[in-house]
Formats: structure tokens, sequence, C-alpha cells
């Protein structure tokens, strides 16, 4: 035996399945014979090659796990990895097969939350906090930061501490007992069928089943149904409360115990023309409804599965969604269906997510399947590259029911009966023998409400009553702009603010730009650009696109975001509509013609509309800018924001940062001290005084890690910054910076 605990803190740490889709456990004979063996003849051959005598190696096992955890994990099923042994490798024979270890077994095996790997060999690089703590707890049986994990990006929305803001997604829990209740009935589907027409006598929603087509030409009830079809039900264009009916009917059926969703926010459904996942029966592959229960079971047992068994479901998984992929009536509506069975492990390519990942998170979606559609490889490829990005804090989405809820907040969409993708797929005759026509209907996309609320629980440190003022100083002006020193949270607050004047996280509704020396006329409201073919065209700007939208939708308030509106020249940069910014101006008859003419050559006069709002941001240490032009500060309110560390600066910190709580206090004063230095100033003023986001973790601190952090900031951030603010007494910067850390 050896001591494993030792090693090059550089070097990779090798965790590795002992099953690799074998049903008998290999753990025994790997410790008895001092090895580690790959059991494959055509995967991992590289990576084992790659494995370097010294370096360490574990042997898991990973499951998921819903009952008996050492933490609330409020419904979900959560990954675990068991580690069983421990060693240190001790030679490699190059063959891509085997390599020797010095084994010490662990007598009971060590349990490992959340970050767990479905492949069968996983190289962990230390340096990262996850990867840190795997081998600490692996090697050193450390104990598990439990709580860090529950409240990161990735975990957050199931498992965090944040509670209220994050039940918008308690309905998946209901989706994944629906889905794991209908598998019962896989090979019953006759006693599913005769429930379901039991319920359609009651809710009338349901008569849509009633219009299947059977061989020998009479009409009547499905006589067989795919599970993608009976969660469909209730996924269709209606009101909130037939969805719910419907829901709670077919639990009630399935004898699911989970309370039926009180909203389904961000879940896609499907085209009322198209609710079916088949043909009608006269029309139907004796296989096909086989081979969409074949997809359903293969995907809840891929979702499900971890670490060794995890490749294998992978391969059934694709093999059963190629067998019902393209069929008729099968498109882009299997991802859907995959993705209310197991909404935190299988994506929705519905038509507004692929949008999304596309356009927004710039992921390309291969089509290499039937009718330029994704394949099994295409779908599985798009999941792979977003899995790891959404572990990003900074990613735009942190899971694929937030993925889904962004792309699905959108302004209202009408779904019209000539729709082009639905024609491509169903002829006018099978519409109306699947189900019928039914009437236009307008789908208002459940996006959650945002309020003054939201932004105090996000982490904002000012006063309900100071957030109110600003809010109506907004609707009353148009136009407001924040102004204060660096790090007071300005852009921030900006988006928030926009947010909460809309009513809601509608990010379509939102346009932000940066101003800059070199923005210009014609970047901002309208210009000649290249076209791409050698020429130019007119294109409109960030604005002039705002004002259209706006327009358009004269109900919905947009709000236009301009951060460091002081770098840019604002008069030039907003030209003759400058002067249509007034709040008491925004009517047609103050229109003006603009610089340049429309795309079809006529001048039309232009308007800013009432429901067109502008928020900037300022900063006002910066001393390299100019001051605000008299004829922009007439036209919006001003605000000023200051440092803000007091009670619910630490509150946050503590509770939502991890800093430790008796260091917060001190952290505390010691800001205040500089700021009342650079205050006193003459030069400085507090203008120039340092925000509390400088002192705000943007992650979840480590426990333990309070006063390394605090030194980091203070040596990397806050130095450079008083080196600027104190250049000519270099001195006096210096000392500032050792106060700050004086006995610390």
């Amino acid at each position: 035996m050896t001591n494993t605990s030792k090693g090059t803190s550089a070097q990779p740490v090798w965790f590795v399945g002992a099953a690799y889709g074998k049903t008998d456990d290999q753990t025994q004979r790997f410790l008895s014979e001092g090895i580690w063996e790959n059991g494959y003849n055509d995967k991992h051959l590289d990576l084992v090659r790659s494995m370097q005598v010294g370096e360490r190696i574990a042997i898991k096992s990973s499951y998921t796990q819903l009952h008996d955890l050492p933490f609330d994990n409020r419904g979900n099923r959560v990954s675990v990895m068991a580690i069983k042994a421990i060693g240190v490798i001790t030679e490699n024979r190059n063959d891509g097969k085997q390599v020797s270890v010095s084994w010490t077994p662990l007598q009971p095996g060590r349990k490992w939350f959340f970050y767990t790997h479905r492949g069968t060999i996983w190289r962990v690089v230390p340096g990262d906090w996850k990867n840190d703590g795997l081998i600490a707890l692996t090697f050193d049986d450390a104990p598990q930061d439990i709580q860090r994990f529950c409240n990161a990006p990735y975990w957050r929305a199931r498992f965090g501490s944040q509670g209220a803001g994050l039940e918008k997604f308690a309905w998946t829990r209901f989706y994944m007992a629906i889905a794991d209740g209908l598998l019962e009935y896989r090979h019953n589907r006759k006693a599913l069928v005769a429930g379901l027409q039991e319920i359609s006598t009651r809710v009338a929603a349901l008569g849509y089943l009633h219009a299947d087509t059977y061989p020998n030409g009479e009409r009547g009830f499905v006589r067989d149904i795919c599970p993608f079809t009976v969660m469909g039900a209730f996924n269709r264009q209606t009101t909130e409360i037939n969805r719910q009916t419907i829901a709670a009917e077919i639990a009630k059926f399935l004898g699911v115990d989970q309370s039926v969703p009180k909203s389904f926010e961000g879940v896609p459904v499907l085209h009322n023309l198209k609710s079916w996942f088949f043909p009608p029966e006269n029309k139907r592959d004796a296989d096909h409804v086989d081979s969409l229960w074949d997809t359903f079971a293969a995907a809840v047992v891929y979702a499900d599965s971890e670490g060794d068994q995890g490749e294998v479901a992978r391969a059934a998984f694709a093999k059963a969604f190629e067998n019902s992929n393209g069929r008729l009536g099968v498109a882009w509506n299997l991802t859907m269906g995959l993705y209310w069975a197991r909404p935190w492990a299988l994506l929705s390519l519905d038509e507004l997510s692929r949008k999304f990942i596309r356009n927004t998170l710039a992921i390309a979606i291969n089509t290499n399947g039937p009718s330029k559609r994704c394949n099994a490889l295409d779908y599985l490829q798009v999941t792979d590259i977003l899995e790891p990005r959404f572990q990003e804090p900074s990613y735009p989405a942190h899971s694929f029911p937030e993925l889904s809820l962004q792309a699905w907040s959108f302004e209202p969409e009408v779904i019209l009966d000539n729709d082009e993708e639905l024609q491509e797929e169903l002829s006018a005759d099978e519409a109306l023998e699947v189900g019928g026509v039914e009437e236009t209907i307008v789908v208002y996309s459940a996006i959650p409400a945002y309020t003054l609320d939201d932004i105090l629980i996000e982490g904002c440190f000012l006063e309900y009553v100071e957030l109110e003022s600003m809010l109506v100083r907004l609707r009353e002006k148009k136009n407001l702009i924040l102004q204060g020193p660096p790090g007071t949270g300005k852009t921030w607050l900006a988006k928030r603010l926009a947010f909460a004047l809309i009513g809601s996280r509608d990010i379509k509704k939102i346009r932000s730009v940066q101003f800059h020396p070199n923005l210009s006329y014609e970047d901002f409201v309208r210009g000649w650009r290249p076209n791409g073919q050698g020429g130019l065209a007119l294109a409109e700007g960030v604005f002039m696109e705002a004002i259209k939208a706006a327009l358009k939708t004269p109900d919905s308030t947009f709000v236009v975001v301009i951060e460091e509106i002081n770098r840019g020249n604002p008069a030039q940069i907003f030209g003759e509509l400058l002067t249509l910014l007034e709040a008491g101006k925004r009517t047609p008859s103050e229109a003006l013609e603009l610089s340049y003419p429309d795309s079809d050559g006529n001048r039309t006069s232009v308007h800013i509309p009432e429901n067109l709002h502008v928020i900037g941001t300022m900063n006002i240490a910066d001393r390299s800018l100019a001051l605000v032009d008299l004829a922009l500060r007439r036209r919006f309110a001003f605000i000023g924001l200051t440092p803000r560390l007091g009670n619910r600066w630490r509150k946050w910190v503590i509770e939502q940062a991890g800093v430790d709580a008796r260091l917060a206090q001190d952290i505390e004063q010691r800001m205040a001290q500089l700021n009342a230095k650079i205050a006193e100033d003459d030069r400085l003023g507090q203008q120039f005084q340092i925000g509390h986001s400088y002192v705000t973790p943007s992650n979840l601190l480590e426990a333990g890690t309070t006063r390394d952090w605090f030194i980091r900031v203070v040596e990397t951030e806050i130095s450079p910054l008083l080196d600027e603010y104190w250049a000519d007494t270099p001195a006096r910067a210096k000392e500032a910076v050792a106060n700050l850390l004086l006995g610390w």
C-alpha cells in the first residue's frame, strides 16, 4: 500500500469505473491483481495511454439518489459518486487497456454529491474549487462543502438556499413523476387508453383524442397512444386552467402525488394542429407507437444514469432516438417530449429554443437527420456543449429549464393556421385527421413577473423606498442616469430597474449599448454599412431598432440601457433624436426627419414613443471625461449611487456569498476608513470612493477562504485603482493599501 494523499498538486487525478457497461463489478479483481483495466477495445485508448506513473487514481461508482440524503434535496434527484478505492499508478503498459496500481480499498466508501461524470474515465485537474474539493474528499477524507454546491449556478435552481424565486422550476418534479408513472403502462397501454378515454368524458379539452381513423375507415378515440402524446395533453395551446385540470386528472390516474404546477413558466407547448406524435391508425406503421415508447424509456434511463452505465445508456438512447426520429408526426417535437420527461438532463429544441441557442448562445445545431433536422448525434452534441457551460457563473443560462425559460420569454406569439413548418410536416388533410382544425390561438409565454422585491432578493443593498423613487422618476422623466463612484453597481442596477419597469425579465424588450469615443450616429441611429457583397446598405442602429419595436407594440414597455453614457459624445450620437428624448415631446406631432432616409429612399418623420425609456450609467470618478452636455442633462433625471456597506451588505455576503461572519464587519470597517480618507482629499472627494461591488464576491466562497479572497481583491483591484487616484503621491496609495491589510 502507498500514501495516496501525496502527489504533485498540478498532476491530473483519474476517476475510473469498474463496470463499464458490464453487469459484473470488477472492483475486487482490480484490487487483488493491482491493476485497472479499460473494458473497451475501441474507446478511451488514448486516455489510458496518457496516464502517468505517480498519478493518483480512484475507482468510482456513480448513480442518482432521491431519498435519504444528508441535505434537503427538495424532491429532486441528486447525482452521487461513491469512491470505493484509491491508489497510485505504478506502471502503464501503453496498450490503452491496462495500468498497474497500488490500491487502498475504502471501507466504507466515500460519497460525493452533485459534481459527477457519466463516462468510464474522468480526468480531473486541480485548480478549480469543485475539482479541489473532490480530490480532497477522495484522498484526504475532507468533508464536501454541500452548501456551496447547492448554491452554485448549475445546481441553485434545484437545491439552493434562495428559495422563493427558484420555485419557478417546481413544475419539473411533477413532469418527471408523470414520466415515471407513464412507464408503468408501457406494456399495458389498453388500460392507459381506457383511463384517458374516461377522463375525456369529463374534460372537454381532451376531445381531440376522439379523432383517430381506424383501418376500416371508422373514426373514434385513439386505440393506442405514446407517452409523449399523453404528456402533450397538458402541453398544448390552451389556457393555464385547462392545462392544470388535464394534468391533475392524468396525475390522479397514474397515482402521482406531486402537486400540479401553479404555472408552466418556460415549458414549450405543442401546436394544436399537431398534438399527436403519430399519424392516424390507418396510415401508421405497426411499430410506430412502440418506437416512441422505446425512445421515452431509453431517455429516462439515460437521463438517470451516471458513470459506469452512462455510456451504455447513451448508446441505447441514441439508437432508440434514430428509430423514432423522422417518422410521420415526429420532428422537433420529439425533443420537446424528451424535455418534459427529464427537464434537467434533456434539451428541448423547439423553435424558440433553437433561436435562443443559435442567436444568443452562438451554438450551432447540426441538422444531419431527416428533413434537415437533427439526428441523435446532433442532439447529444448540443447537450454536451451546454452542460459544462451551464457551470460558468456568467453564462446566460445555467440549466435546460432556465434556457427554455429565457427562450420563451418573448412577446405574445400568434400561432397561425398557415404555420410554414407545420405545413411541411403535415398536409391539411392529415392535420384535420389528427385533432381537427382549431381557431387561431394567441399563446402568452409564461414570463415570470419581476418587481422591486426581486431586485432586493438578488443582492441590492438600497432600501425599497429608494428603488421605488427611482422607478417613479424613470416613469415620469422617461430617461434616467445612474451616476456614482466605481463599484456601486450602476450597470447591475440599471438592467434590473429595466426589468422592474417592464414587469418581467423579458430580455427581448431591453437593448444594451456601451458608449465610447468612436461610437457614432450611424452606429446608434441609422447609417450606411458594408453589406458583405462589396457595397453599402442602409442599416438601423440599436436605438432605431428599439423605437420600431416600441411603436409596433405600444402596450409593452421597452428600455435602452446605455453604459458609460458620458464616454461618447451624446449630442452627436443621438443627433436630432436628442431633442425628442424629452418626456413632453414623445408624440407624433413632434416627429422629425432623420439625417438618413428610409431604406426605400423615402423620408418619413420619426418620434420616440411613450413606451420607450432610456437608462444610462455614468462613472463620475473618470477624470478623462468631459462634463455632460447641458442639453443631455436637461433631458435626464440623475440619481447618485454611493457605496453601501451596511446591514444589507453584511447579511448578503454572509448568507449568499460565504464570507466569514466574523470578518464581514472587519472588511466593512476597513473600507469605510479608506472611503473617509478619499472623501477628505480635496483632489478627490466622495465621487471617488470605492463601491461595495469590490468586496462583494461574485461566486460563493469556499469555507475558510475569506482572508485570502480579500487580500487578492485589495492587491489586484483596489490597489491599482488607488495608484491611479494618487498618481502624484504614490506614498499615499501605498499607505492606504497597507492600512487595508494591517493585521489581516
